[in-house]
C-alpha cells in the first residue's frame, strides 16, 4: 500500500487511482473541467491535468492540488471547446510529474490524449508486447500502456470507433477512460463496470465524470452511469453510444460506496450516503452494546454513525475536530512521526467524551495503527470505555483493479484474531460488519459486487489468484454496429 503525506500524516487509509473528466461545449471548457476537477480532487491528490484541442492537443498537468497547478492564465491560455481532465493518486506507476495525467501521443491520424481511473492487471505483458514492435516509453504508468495500444490499434485500422472497440479485448483490468482522438471526446467504462462513470449536461456543455456530484456542483443535470462496456462519444449535440462485450454481471468495486466517493454522489442507482447509513445501521443490529454516545472517525465515518445512532437510539457526538488546513504539509516517514500527525490531524472535545462510553464508527481497518492512535487520543480525554465498529468486514487480501492495497502482509486481519486487534487497538470491544450486512446496505447482488480484497476471488483472471465463478468475459457476443451513415444523420441521442 502506498501511503503518502497529502493528508498532512501517513494516513494508513486505502488510496483510489484518480478522478477523470471529459467536457465538450459551444465555448472553451478548460475552466469547466477545472471546477470539476476541484470537485473529484478527494479521489486524487498528487497530480492534476487538462488536455483541450485547440487545432491540437495542448495539455497543461503538474504536482499537487488542482488549485496549486492551475493559474488564472493556465485557464485562459487553454483554449477549446473540446478537453478532457484528471487528478490522479498513483497505484501503478510512481509519484511523479512524468507520470500525471492526461497522457499524450501523436499518430498519423492525429494526437491522442487518455485519463484513466483502474488498473490494468496485464500492463507489464502489454508494454513489452509493444516495446517489442518499436514504441518507447515515457513513464513507468499503466495508462501509457493504454493510449500507446490505443494509438497503435488506429494506425493499424484507420477507424477510430473499431479501434477502440478492438484494443479493449487486450486489456485485462478496471477501466474508466476519457479518451479524446483529435477534437472527439470519448467515454468507455469496462465490462464489469468496476470504476465508476456517469454522463450529464447543462450549460451548453455534454461532460463525463467520474461522480454525479459535479454536475450537481456545477448546476448541470446528471443524466445516468455509463454502462458497463460501453462507449460514449460526446459531441455539442448530445452523444453516440457503442457497447462492448459485457456479461451479465458487473463487478462494481464495494469500496467505491463504504469510502471514495462523495457522500452527495449517485453511484449505479444508490446515493453514496444513504448506503453509508444504511452500513451504520446494520452495524447497530449486529454489533449493539450499552453505550452513552455515537462518535464518527472524520470524515470517513460520519455517514455510519449517523445510521449506528438512528439504529441505536444513541445520541451522535462531534467528539474529534479535524484540522481542515493541515493538508499535503508533512511528510512524515517514521512512525513516532506519524503519531504526530494523527495529533495535529485530530483533536478531542474533552467535554463531550470525559466519562462516556463511546461508539466509535470507522469505515475500515488496514493496518490498525491510525486508529489506535485516535483510540488512545479518545482514552486520554477521558473516554470510560471505547467501543470501535468497522463499516467494511476485514480486509484480507490484495486489489489489483485500482486500490493501493498490493501484499497481503500489511493486513493487520490477517495477522491478528478479532480479539487480538482488539487488544492491539486499546478498544474495549470491536465490530465488523458482516460482508451480508454490508451487502445488504449497499442493495446490490453479490454478483454484482467486486468482493476480492475481503474473500481473495476476483472478478478477472489475476496469475496466483482465484477468479470468482463466471463465464469468461469472451464468450459473450459483442452487440452488431450500427449501420454506418453520414455523420449529422447518425442515432444521436440529444440530451
Amino acid at each position: 500500500m502506498r501511503c503518502g503525506g497529502e493528508n498532512g500524516y501517513k494516513e494508513l487509509k486505502p488510496r483510489d487511482k484518480c478522478g477523470v473528466i471529459g467536457a465538450v461545449g459551444s465555448s472553451p471548457v478548460a475552466t469547466d473541467i477545472y471546477y470539476a476537477l476541484r470537485i473529484v480532487q478527494h479521489r486524487g491528490q498528487e497530480s492534476a491535468g487538462i488536455a483541450v484541442f485547440d487545432g491540437e492537443i495542448k495539455v497543461k498537468k503538474g504536482m499537487g492540488l488542482a488549485h496549486e497547478v492551475f493559474s488564472k492564465e493556465d485557464l485562459q491560455d487553454l483554449g477549446g471547446t473540446a478537453g478532457m481532465g484528471h487528478v490522479r493518486y498513483s497505484t501503478t506507476g510512481s509519484s511523479a510529474v512524468e507520470n500525471a495525467q492526461p497522457i499524450s501521443c501523436t499518430t498519423e491520424y492525429g494526437g491522442i490524449a487518455l485519463a484513466h481511473n483502474g488498473d490494468i492487471v496485464n500492463s507489464d505483458a502489454l508494454r513489452k508486447e509493444l516495446q517489442k514492435r518499436g514504441w518507447a516509453f515515457m513513464t513507468s504508468s499503466d495508462s501509457e500502456v493504454i493510449v500507446r495500444l490505443l494509438a497503435n490499434e488506429i494506425s493499424s485500422t484507420g477507424d477510430v470507433i473499431r479501434a477502440l472497440r478492438e484494443f479493449t479485448k487486450k486489456l485485462v483490468g478496471s477501466y474508466s477512460l476519457v479518451i479524446m482522438i483529435g477534437e472527439r471526446v470519448f467515454g468507455m467504462r469496462d465490462p464489469l463496470a468496476v470504476r465508476p462513470l456517469c454522463i450529464g449536461r447543462g450549460n451548453g456543455l455534454r461532460m463525463i465524470a467520474s461522480e454525479s456530484v459535479v454536475f450537481d456542483t456545477l448546476g448541470m443535470r446528471f443524466l445516468r452511469d455509463v454502462k458497463p462496456g460501453e462507449i460514449v462519444e460526446l459531441t455539442k449535440e448530445g452523444f453516440e453510444s457503442w457497447r462492448l462485450p459485457h456479461p451479465t454481471h458487473t463487478a462494481h468495486c464495494m469500496f467505491e460506496w463504504l469510502y471514495f466517493a462523495r457522500p452527495d454522489s449517485l453511484l449505479d442507482g444508490r446515493l453514496v450516503y444513504d448506503a453509508r447509513v444504511k452500513v451504520g445501521e446494520q452495524l447497530a443490529k449486529e454489533h449493539p452494546v450499552k453505550a452513552d454516545i455515537v462518535m464518527p472517525v472524520p470524515e470517513s465515518g460520519r455517514a455510519q454513525a449517523q445510521g449506528y445512532s438512528r439504529a441505536s437510539g444513541l445520541p451522535l457526538v462531534e467528539g474529534l475536530i479535524k484540522n481542515r488546513y493541515i493538508e499535503r504539509t508533512f511528510i512524515m516517514p517514521d512512525q513516532s512521526e506519524r503519531e504526530i500527525g494523527v495529533l495535529l490531524k485530530l483533536n478531542p472535545v474533552r467535554s463531550a467524551i470525559k466519562g462516556k462510553r463511546v461508539v466509535l464508527v470507522d469505515d475500515s481497518i488496514v493496518r490498525g495503527t491510525t486508529i489506535r492512535k485516535i483510540v488512545q487520543i479518545i482514552r486520554e480525554a477521558g473516554a470510560k470505555e471505547i467501543h470501535l465498529r468497522i463499516g467494511c468486514p476485514p480486509i484480507k487480501a490484495p486489489c489489483y483493479l485500482g486500490i493501493d492495497m498490493k501484499t497481503r502482509d500489511q493486513f493487520i486481519a490477517n495477522k491478528k484474531t478479532v480479539p487480538e486487534i482488539t487488544t492491539y487497538i486499546t478498544a474495549d470491544t470491536l465490530g465488523y460488519i458482516s460482508i451480508q450486512g454490508m451487502i445488504r446496505s449497499l442493495r446490490q447482488a453479490r454478483e454484482d459486487l467486486c468482493l476480492g480484497c475481503l474473500t481473495g476471488e476476483y472478478p478477472v483472471k489475476i496469475p496466483g489468484e482465484r477468479v470468482r465463478p463466471e463465464k469468461p468475459l469472451e464468450e459473450f457476443a459483442e452487440e452488431p454496429p450500427k449501420p454506418a451513415r453520414p455523420r449529422r444523420k447518425t442515432s444521436k441521442k440529444r440530451i
